[in-house]
């Protein structure tokens, strides 16, 4: 079990309207230095889909694809014990200050969570500083093998609400 550090700044400017938050960048995403960034997850195809935009092939283009619609992107914790992506595994989580970027960026009334484990850690580490209670969409990992693209897809569309 790694003791893993979140570096990837959140993806968020005065414009954005609602926050979508991941639990903690898989080994592909820090890699990458990027969200979402193993070949199979399926967030950013579900994203282009909903926003009825072409999927942009570099990390620039992805996150100003996110910005030109008024979302904000970033994730729950900001250290971590955990075993490879497996966020069950999940152990003595630390929140990132959630609540500092919504007073940052006041614009921003409604968050999201990717997956049951993001939903969960915000809950408990962060609600009780945000006072947003989010709106849990399904993980758009491949690990989530229940749901097909298009499931995952329409379940995102709430982000248009």
């Amino acid at each position: 079990m790694d003791t893993v550090l979140h570096t990837i700044p959140p993806i968020a400017d005065a414009n954005c309207r609602c926050l979508i938050l991941g639990t903690m960048p898989s080994p592909k995403s820090r890699e990458a230095a990027f969200y979402y960034a193993h070949p199979q997850n399926r967030f950013w195809r579900a994203m282009a889909e909903v926003l009825g935009e072409i999927l942009p092939e570099t990390n620039d283009g992805r996150a100003q694809m996110l910005l030109r619609h008024g979302i904000a992107l970033w994730d729950v914790l900001k250290r971590c014990r955990i075993e490879g992506a497996s966020d069950a595994s999940i152990k003595e989580p630390e929140a990132n200050d959630i609540a500092g970027l919504l007073r940052k960026y006041p614009a921003i009334e409604r968050v999201y969570t990717t997956g049951g484990a993001a939903y969960r850690l915000y809950m408990r580490l962060s609600l009780p500083k945000t006072g947003i209670v989010p709106i849990r969409l399904p993980s758009p990992s491949a690990a989530n093998a229940k749901m097909s693209l298009a499931d995952i897809t329409e379940a995102y569309r709430a982000i248009l609400e």
